[in-house]
C-alpha cells in the first residue's frame, strides 16, 4: 500500500490506521502475529517494510505470547516498540501483559476487539481488553478511525514519560474493517511532536545487570505502590498530551467527551464505535423534546473517577451502555462507575444496559429505546437490562 505515509486525506480502514500510527510513531521494533480482525495491522507494517518506508524491525513471531515477549527484550534494551492482537490471541498473551507492565517498559499495542470463546466468535465486544484491566496497562477507547491512528502517537509520548505500557482499543470490523477519511499527519511534524526515545535504563552489554529478578516482599510492594502512583499521575498527563497534540494537529483529546450534557435530563454513557452512534440517537432524542445527552468515556485505565465525580450531576441519571459483560457482575463500565460515583454523598442514579455482545448491532433505535426505559423507570439501577437490536 505504497503511499500510506503520505500527509494529508486519506481514507483508511481502521486497521490501517493502526498500522500508520505506529509507523509515523517510529517504532523500531514489530513482533507480528496475526489474529482475526487485527490481521491488516501487521500486513501493512510487514508490506511497508518490505518496500522500505518502515525501517524498523519486523519480528514474525510463532505465537501472542511470544510477540510480547519478544517486545519485552526489545524495550528493556532501549527500542520503541509495538504489536497488535485480538481475542483468544490477547487471552494467550495475558502473563505476558504483567511482565511489561511490572517492569515498567513503555510499550504501545493495538487491540481490537473481539468477542472470547466458547463459542467460536470471530465479531466484536470489548471483553478481551477489559479482562485485562488489572495488569497495568493504561488503556483508551477509540470511536472512529482518526482517533485511532491519533491514539498510537500520543500514546507513545504518554508512555514514556511514565514508563507505563498503554493499549489502544478498536472495535473489531465496525472500525478495524470499515473505510473513513482520516487526516495523516506529516512525517516531520509527528517526529517533532514525538521526539525518539531516550531510554532510562537500557540493557547494555558493556554494564551487566539483573532485570525482573526476585525481589523481598517489601520492595515488591513498593514497586507496586509506584506503579499505582504513575498510573494515577497519567490522567493529567494524558489530558496535557492531547491538548498539546491538538495546538499542533488541530484534534484534542482527553479523558472523557460529552455531548449536549448541558441541560440533559438523562446522560448515556458510552465508549468506542458505538458512542458514535449515540450521538444521533441523542439528537433524535431532542427532535421528539426529550433533553438527553451522551456521555463517550475514553480512557479506561486509568479510570478517570475524581474528573467523572465532578462531571455528574446528582438530579440526572447515568445510562450505562456495555459491550461487554462480567459474568456474576454486570457490565464493566457501569460497575466501574458506579464504584467511582460511590464517595459521593449525592450521585445520580446509574442504569446499566448490555447489548452487543459478539458482535451484535448497537442502533440509533436500539439506544433510543434504552434512554427511553431508564427514563421511564423500566430499568432497576444494580440490575442490567440485557438489550438487543429487535430487527
Amino acid at each position: 500500500m505504497k503511499g500510506a505515509l503520505k500527509g494529508g486525506k486519506q481514507v483508511l480502514m481502521g486497521n490501517h490506521a493502526v498500522a500508520v500510527g505506529a509507523a509515523l510513531s517510529r517504532a523500531q521494533v514489530v513482533a507480528a502475529y496475526p489474529i482475526t480482525p487485527q490481521t491488516q495491522v501487521v500486513d501493512l507494517l510487514a508490506e511497508m517494510h518490505a518496500e522500505g518506508t518502515f525501517t524498523g524491525r519486523f519480528m514474525r513471531v510463532e505465537s501472542e505470547h511470544s510477540a510480547m515477549a519478544a517486545l519485552i527484550g526489545a524495550s528493556t534494551a532501549g527500542a520503541r516498540t509495538f504489536t497488535a492482537s485480538s481475542s483468544q490471541g490477547l487471552a494467550y498473551m495475558h502473563e505476558m501483559l504483567h511482565w511489561a507492565a511490572g517492569a515498567r517498559l513503555p510499550i504501545v499495542m493495538a487491540n481490537v476487539n473481539r468477542a472470547l470463546g466458547a463459542p467460536w466468535i470471530l465479531w466484536t465486544d470489548q471483553t478481551d481488553s477489559l479482562s485485562q484491566r488489572d495488569t497495568g496497562w493504561m488503556q483508551v477507547y477509540c470511536a472512529s478511525n482518526q482517533e485511532v491512528l491519533d491514539s498510537v502517537i500520543m500514546s507513545y509520548k504518554v508512555s514514556e514519560r511514565l514508563m507505563v505500557p498503554t493499549m489502544v482499543v478498536l472495535d473489531g470490523f465496525i472500525l478495524s474493517h470499515t473505510y473513513e477519511p482520516i487526516d495523516v499527519p506529516e512525517a516531520e511534524a509527528v517526529d517533532r511532536f514525538l521526539p525518539p526515545l531516550k531510554p532510562r535504563d537500557p540493557l547494555m552489554t558493556s554494564r551487566p545487570r539483573t532485570y525482573g529478578s526476585l525481589p523481598t516482599p517489601k520492595d515488591f510492594f513498593r514497586l507496586r505502590r509506584r506503579l499505582a502512583a504513575d498510573m494515577d499521575s497519567a490522567l493529567g498527563v494524558i489530558e496535557e498530551v492531547g491538548a498539546e497534540f491538538g495546538k499542533v494537529f488541530g484534534r484534542s483529546y482527553g479523558l472523557f467527551e460529552a455531548y449536549r450534557c448541558e441541560d440533559a435530563e438523562a446522560v448515556l454513557v458510552t465508549s468506542g464505535s458505538a458512542a458514535q452512534t449515540a450521538l444521533e440517537a441523542v439528537d433524535e432524542l431532542r427532535k421528539q423534546g426529550r433533553k438527553a445527552g451522551n456521555l463517550r468515556m475514553r480512557v479506561f485505565r486509568p479510570f478517570p473517577a475524581e474528573a467523572l465525580r465532578r462531571f455528574v450531576k446528582p438530579e440526572v441519571p447515568l445510562i450505562v451502555v456495555d459491550r461487554n459483560f462480567s459474568q456474576g457482575q454486570q457490565g464493566i463500565f457501569c460497575e466501574e462507575l458506579q464504584a467511582a460515583l460511590f464517595p459521593l454523598k449525592r450521585r445520580p442514579p446509574v442504569y446499566g444496559a448490555v447489548a452487543g455482545l459478539g458482535g451484535g448491532d448497537i442502533t440509533v433505535e436500539l439506544l433510543k429505546e434504552t434512554w427511553l426505559d431508564a427514563v421511564a423507570g423500566k430499568v432497576k439501577p444494580g440490575e442490567p437490562a440485557w438489550v438487543e437490536d429487535s430487527r
